[in-house]
Formats: structure tokens, C-alpha cells, sequence
């Protein structure tokens, strides 16, 4: 039983609902952990650096920039994932052991890449992005040791979503929260006991994802009744490549979309000051673990329109979509709820400044409702990623990003200036993300029931 636990799932039979959420619970709790990362940063900092609000202010404007250099590793990751399920669930060893092999080398060139050409550009592009003075030096160092270590995130992400696609959320959990562990610990020694402050927390947190990292390279090598885990396999071969790239790519550029559009809207938010900038940095906090839920189901549905498209079992692809969807909507719909009802007390859990809790609950107020639209955006795009069709996504992405939320943001900027307020209401950083989230639900509703997903299984 134990082993089992641990072992790939098969989701082409059985129950559809429960294999959906069994495999979904470890996930959910997976990524709940790695909330925790960032998290405990916001918490440590906040609480025991020098200046703990500047210092959150600091961590917040440097997390846009970084999760834009990530970028191609979830395309990577993506990819990977889409291609190891259909394998699977076709039963393709020789697919399953070039897809593991040639991600990990793709992975290790373009961390390579990524350091030697990004470190020298992190304070210039603080810079452009009008980051105050009082937190640029804190918003260097922390992007500099987390450029310098971004293998270990890199391939936790990408190892991790390789062993997802065979079925196994279980490891990818227990990885996780040993990782939290030592990141919790690093991060009070580092910065309560050394006195690190931001920088201390982005070293705790590359030391930690490392280590995630190397268990799940251990993972993979001990699976090897299900491929085969070889240097012949490193070598990149065109084909694989090249799916990769395919499947891949439109999920990457939906997250440097979204990502720039982080860093578009980042501008402006820094125009509303210090404390602005820290109340947003706690809403995302918040908003982490209240889209948890809403990012596992669709990651599942993901591995589950796989394995079922890769054995040619559309009809339950079809169940799955509808009954992961109504899960996910339960889910989201509670956790809206407590939101609403216990917002100030979660939001006083990051800092003791009154004024800044009560800005911060202020604005969470705004985007409560969208959680739920995202449940439907995230769960009917998991089955469409799935079955191969990773374009759907992307456009629905930049339609919502580029079209709505920054246009908004701005716009709402622009309008409502005075001489009190001379860059306008700050609420419409919020006000924008609302409308993106809810859009989003509507065309991808749209686009899934269009079917167009069914014709894209990969050869």
C-alpha cells in the first residue's frame, strides 16, 4: 500500500471525479507549501528586518521581474507535462524516456544562458520600472541571489511536473514540504539571527528549492519500470525538441504576458508609494493560497485530459471537465467566503502597521469575487493544455492581459487624477484584475465548448 502511495496513476479508469480530486489533494497540499516559500519570506521580513515594510515593499517589486526570467522554464515545464501524460496513457516508453531526457538538458542550457545574460540588467530594469530608492538596493540583492540560483527552481518545476504527468502528486508533496521546512528554518536563522534581511530570505529560498530539486532528480531515476533514465536520453533529439517547444512555448508566453503586464502594472503601482506597494505584496500573499485550489485542479485536469487523450478516451474528458469544473467552483466559492468573513485578521498575520492592514482588506474586498471566475478559467484550460491545445490559452491570456487589465489600470489611472490624488485612485490596480479574471471565464467557457481541443492530440 505504502508503495503504491508512491507510484504512477493510471486516471484512464475507475472513477472519474476521485481520481480527479486523489490526485488533486497532494497536489493542492504541494502547492500550498510552496506558498510557504514566499510566504515566510513576507513574514520573516516584515517581522525582524531592519525596516520590516520597506523590507516586504522590497521582496514585492522584485517577484514580477523574477517570475518573468522563469518563464522558460514553464514553458518547459508545461510541455514536458502535456507530452509525459499522452505517453503514458498511450503507454510510449521510448516517448516517456526522450521527453525526460531531453527536458533535463534543455533545462541546464537555459539556465546557463539565463545567468550569464540577465545578472547585469536586474538594477537597470529596477530602474525603468520607477522602484523607489528606499527598497532598490533590497530588490537587487534579493533578484541577484535568486538569478544566481534559479536552477533549483527551475528544475524543481520542471522534475516536478515531469513525475506529476505520470500520475505521482504524492512525491512531489513530501519533496515540498521538507523544502518548507528548511526554508522556514534558513530563513529565521538568516535573517532573525544574521541579519540578512531580504537577501537573507532569497538565499533561504534558492537553498531549499535545490534541495526539492535533487529529490525529485532521485525520484526519477528509481522509475524506471515506466521509461528508461539514460545519457543516450540527454541527447536532444529534433522530434522531442521540438514538441516541447510546440506545447510548451504558448504556455510560456502566456506566463511572460502575464508576467510583463506584472511588470507594466508594477510601474504604476509603484507610483502609489511604499505602503501601497506593501499592501499589494500582502494581497498576494493572500492571494497565493487562495488560488491553490483553482491552479491544482487545473494542473490535474491537465494530467488527466492527458493520460485519457493519449487512450483515446474523449468521453471521459468530457466528465472529467464538467466534474473537476463544479469541484473547483465549490473550492473557490469557500474560500471567497472566508475571505470576506476573516480578511483582516490573515492580512494582520504580515505585518503590525494598522493603516496597512486596513488598506490591504480594503483592496482584497475587490478581487475576492474574481477567485471564483478563475476556477472556471483554470480547470477547462487544464483539460484543453492537456489534450494538446495550449494555443486556446495563450490568446484567451493575451486578449484578458494586454486588451483589459493594463488598458484598465491605466486608464482608471488617468481619469480619476485631481490635485489630491495626482496618479489617480490606487484601487485600479485591483479594479483591472477583477475584470481580466471574469472576462477570462467567459471566452474560455466559450472556446472549450467550440471543441476545437479534441483534434490536437500529439503523434
Amino acid at each position: 500500500m505504502f508503495k503504491k502511495l508512491f507510484a504512477p496513476t493510471d486516471m484512464t479508469q475507475g472513477s472519474v471525479w476521485k481520481s480527479i480530486v486523489i490526485f488533486t489533494l497532494p497536489m493542492l497540499l504541494g502547492n500550498i507549501a510552496q506558498q510557504f516559500y514566499s510566504t515566510v519570506d513576507t513574514i520573516v521580513v516584515g517581522k525582524y528586518a531592519a525596516n520590516g515594510d520597506n523590507a516586504i515593499a522590497a521582496v514585492g517589486s522584485a517577484l514580477p521581474v523574477l517570475n518573468m526570467l522563469l518563464v522558460l522554464f514553464i514553458g518547459i515545464s508545461a510541455g514536458a507535462g502535456v507530452m509525459i501524460s499522452q505517453y503514458f496513457g498511450a503507454r510510449n516508453r521510448e516517448g516517456l524516456s526522450y521527453t525526460v531526457g531531453n527536458c533535463i538538458t534543455i533545462t541546464a542550457l537555459c539556465c546557463a544562458v539565463l545567468v550569464l545574460v540577465a545578472t547585469p540588467l536586474i538594477r537597470p530594469v529596477l530602474v525603468m520600472l520607477n522602484t523607489p530608492e528606499t527598497i532598490l538596493d533590497g530588490c537587487c540583492s534579493y533578484l541577484t541571489i535568486s538569478l544566481v540560483g534559479i536552477a533549483g527552481m527551475a528544475y524543481y518545476n520542471i522534475l516536478s511536473g515531469i513525475i506529476r504527468g505520470l500520475g505521482d502528486s504524492v512525491s512531489t508533496l513530501i519533496y515540498l514540504l521538507i523544502a518548507t521546512v528548511i526554508n522556514i528554518a534558513l530563513d529565521i536563522y538568516f535573517v532573525a539571527g544574521l541579519h540578512m534581511d531580504v537577501a537573507g530570505v532569497a538565499l533561504a529560498t534558492v537553498i531549499a528549492q535545490a534541495i526539492s530539486s535533487l529529490l525529485c532528480l532521485w525520484k526519477l531515476s528509481r522509475m524506471r519500470e515506466h521509461f528508461d533514465f539514460g545519457l543516450a536520453f540527454f541527447k536532444p533529439k529534433a522530434h522531442y525538441v521540438k514538441t516541447v517547444v510546440k506545447l510548451g512555448l504558448p504556455s510560456g508566453l502566456t506566463q511572460a504576458i502575464f508576467s510583463s503586464a506584472m511588470i507594466v502594472v508594477q510601474s504604476l503601482t509603484n507610483c502609489f508609494g511604499e505602503q501601497f506597494i506593501a499592501a499589494n505584496v500582502v494581497i498576494m500573499r493572500v492571494d497565493g493560497f487562495a488560488m491553490m485550489p483553482n491552479f491544482s485542479f487545473g494542473t490535474a485536469l491537465t494530467t488527466f485530459a492527458g493520460q485519457n487523450v493519449g487512450a483515446g478516451k474523449y468521453d471521459r474528458v468530457q466528465k472529467g471537465a464538467k466534474q473537476g469544473t463544479f469541484i473547483a467552483l465549490g473550492c473557490s466559492a469557500f474560500i471567497t467566503a472566508v475571505i470576506l468573513l476573516f480578511g483582516k485578521g490573515l492580512m494582520s498575520v504580515f505585518t503590525d502597521t494598522a493603516s496597512l492592514v486596513e488598506m490591504s482588506y480594503r483592496l482584497m474586498m475587490i478581487l475576492a469575487p474574481g477567485y471564483i471566475a478563475v476556477a472556471v478559467t483554470q480547470s477547462l484550460s487544464g483539460i484543453m493544455r492537456g489534450a494538446g491545445d495550449t494555443m486556446t490559452p495563450m490568446w484567451i491570456s493575451l486578449i484578458t492581459t494586454v486588451a483589459i487589465r493594463v488598458p484598465l489600470a491605466y486608464g482608471i489611472s488617468f481619469l480619476t487624477r485631481s490635485p489630491e490624488l495626482p496618479f489617480g485612485q490606487s484601487i485600479c490596480i485591483q479594479i483591472s484584475l477583477l475584470a481580466s479574471w471574469v472576462l477570462g471565464a467567459v471566452l474560455t467557457f466559450l472556446f472549450f465548448r467550440l471543441g476545437r481541443w479534441k483534434n490536437k492530440k500529439i503523434k
